[in-house]
């Protein structure tokens, strides 16, 4: 190594002005290069394919070296090149931070929290260098005692963390997000490695309850590959707030925001559908540890931050991760059989419910990610399928062909410990089309076939004939309402009269969001943006929409009166019966050939098959 790549680059990060939302930071470099220095902050954060230009949240960049200033010059949206200089070379800038999501920064007089690609600027040539990271206390009032949660590697801090860090290279410095601030904080051990919770926000949550029940999850995650990644510590970094969701993970920690009222509070029992959720949600990013931050296609290997990674293999990275979130739930004993059927159901439901399946393939979802996932419109409905939703269901059909193609013996499990052992745990990207390849050899069999159709092509998943072989039957129905999550059997058999569209409500009046194609809104002519004001000149809102379509029949005629921009508009509708686009799954009567393959597959036993957890009941 050269003198000069052994010599850290050194940042500091200073919440200058939380009022303002402001972090101050600064990026020294030793040993410039004598040819002028590169700077540039990434355009998109692993695990979130869109490109997100953090660099435009930076209102001001200023270089100093040895006293004087040196001319900085932007060369295009991200990158700054410093004026050939001696060092050291120091650049100061200010980055706004109001946004509160997993993906970027946020700062207040509450707490401030950042991920590494919204504050630190990649060094030329440096990429390799070790980094040395000062967090500081902020300025100005704020409220409570600050404390510093992170899993950036200590050299020598306070005893509120705050000091220095150091990390071996640029791709692990952006990798530990920071949470400082005034938080309450769980511990519980895993595999021997401490793992803590950090909760910021108010709430009234039961923090030994979530983390005996995030152990549970964690431990079965790290049964299932056989060990844990080789780290110090993890964190869950937990913002909640009156309403949000959402998580990103990283090599030891997985940043996360959720709505306060999932939380159970103390003394509550049996898990809610927010908490379900929420532990879910704990469950994938948890999962990521392996499967995306260590298994991880070829392309994410040494991927160039400031433009696209391309992959075919979203499917596998999101959708088998979303496979093994909840499904992990049931197999630890934290939900029954009954709910994780019911979550799997409104999984199908979504994914039944978007034409965008018949139009789009996974491959393809995963490769247009960058434009059309992660950027939908009034029309990506129609357009697109979701990685995650399919592609967990693809992973459900492989897991449950893999199963009966060879007697039981094998499963998912076995290719995802395969996957672990022969990419991940050596850093070695994987090719496209590997995973379809073993995944052969985990089954003994050909799945050419399955894969050209349900990954490159556009069919569902044969869930119809494969559940049934594991005991669970699949049932399609209309939607109840607007509302009809899925998972549950109808609540009326009356049949449904529909306008085939989505809407929202929008001062006073409905706006349409999606017009479903072939719906009957569609072939009327409305579309997306216009607001209903009238059905059969009786006036519509939100909430009596249904109960007026209840007073027709599919087939009839009705003229439906809305808004296109500033024009009043008249539509002549013929209404459409509510399509079977609704499922819900119950357990059948099973032979014990059958009732083995469920258990095995749930990783349950008979006297579990219809109860909850027990443990959290007495709790």
């Amino acid at each position: 190594m050269k003198q000069r790549d052994a010599i850290p680059v050194l940042y500091t990060v200073l919440p200058a002005d939380p009022a303002a939302h402001r972090f101050e930071v600064t990026c020294t470099v030793q040993i410039p290069d004598p040819e002028g220095q590169y700077f540039s902050l990434p355009a998109w954060i692993p695990g979130s394919y869109l490109i997100r230009d953090f660099a435009r949240h930076i209102v001001r960049l200023e270089a100093m070296a040895n006293g004087q200033p040196v001319t900085v010059t932007k060369e295009d949206k991200q990158t700054w090149r410093c004026a050939p200089c001696s060092g050291p070379l120091t650049l100061r800038y200010e980055v706004y931070a109001w946004d509160l999501s997993v993906r970027t920064a946020h700062l207040d007089q509450t707490h401030g929290f950042f991920n590494g690609t919204s504050l630190f600027l990649k060094v030329h040539g440096r990429e390799t260098a070790p980094s040395l990271v000062d967090l500081r206390p902020p300025c100005g009032k704020v409220k409570g005692t600050w404390h510093v949660a992170t899993t950036l590697p200590k050299l020598e801090t306070d005893a509120a963390g705050f000091g220095c860090y150091r990390v071996a290279d640029y791709d692990e410095l952006i990798d530990h997000p920071v949470e400082m601030g005034n938080f309450v904080q769980g511990n519980f051990q895993v595999e021997g490695v401490p793992h803590r919770l950090i909760i910021t926000g108010r709430h009234r949550a039961d923090l030994n309850r979530i983390c005996h029940d995030l152990g549970r999850i964690c431990s079965y995650h790290a049964n299932l590959f056989g060990e844990l990644p080789e780290m110090e510590c993890y964190l869950f970094l937990l913002t909640v707030t009156g309403k949000g969701y959402g998580g990103l993970e990283h090599r030891s920690s997985t940043a996360l925001i959720c709505s306060r009222g999932d939380l159970p509070r103390n003394g509550e029992h049996g898990v809610s559908e927010g908490y379900r959720a929420f532990l879910g949600l704990c469950s994938h990013e948890y999962f990521h540890l392996w499967n995306v931050k260590r298994i991880k296609p070829t392309a994410f290997t040494t991927c160039d931050l400031g433009k696209e990674a391309y992959t075919r293999q979203l499917w596998a990275f999101e959708g088998i991760t979303s496979y093994y979130d909840d499904l992990a739930l049931v197999r630890c004993g934290l939900i029954s059989v009954e709910s994780y059927l019911e979550l799997l159901g409104q999984t199908i439901t979504r994914v039944w419910r978007g034409p965008g399946r018949l139009r789009q393939s996974v491959a393809e979802s995963s490769f247009d990610a960058w434009i059309k996932f992660y950027r939908q419109d009034e029309n990506s409905p129609n357009a697109i399928v979701s990685y995650y939703a399919k592609g967990s269901l693809i992973a459900l059909a492989l897991d449950l062909t893999i199963r009966l193609q060879s007697d039981g013996r094998r499963s998912l499990d076995d290719l995802m410990r395969t996957l672990w052992q022969r990419y991940g745990k050596s850093g070695r990207g994987i090719p496209e089309g590997t995973i379809e390849t073993l995944a052969e050899q985990v089954a003994g069999t050909d799945l050419k076939e399955f894969f050209q159709r349900c990954l490159y092509g556009t069919e569902d998943p044969p869930l119809e004939t494969l559940l049934p072989r594991f005991g669970v039957a699949f049932h399609l129905r209309p939607a109840d309402s607007d509302s009809d999550k899925g998972g549950k059997p109808a609540t009326h058999s009356i049949p449904r009269t529909v306008l085939g569209a989505r809407f929202e409500e929008q001062k006073g009046l409905l706006r349409i969001t999606t017009v479903v194609d072939g719906g009957a809104a569609q072939r009327a002519g409305l579309a997306a943006g216009d607001l209903l004001c009238a059905i059969d000149r009786l006036r519509v809102t939100s909430g009596n929409l249904e109960r007026l379509l209840e007073h027709y029949s599919p087939g009839e005629r009705v003229t439906v009166h809305a808004f296109r921009y500033d024009e009043l508009m008249e539509f002549d509708v013929t209404l459409q019966e509510a399509p079977p686009d609704t499922c819900f799954l119950t357990l059948m009567e099973a032979d014990d050939a059958t009732l083995r393959r469920r258990e095995a597959w749930l990783g349950i036993s008979s006297a579990r098959t219809t109860h909850a957890d027990t443990d959290d009941e007495k709790r």
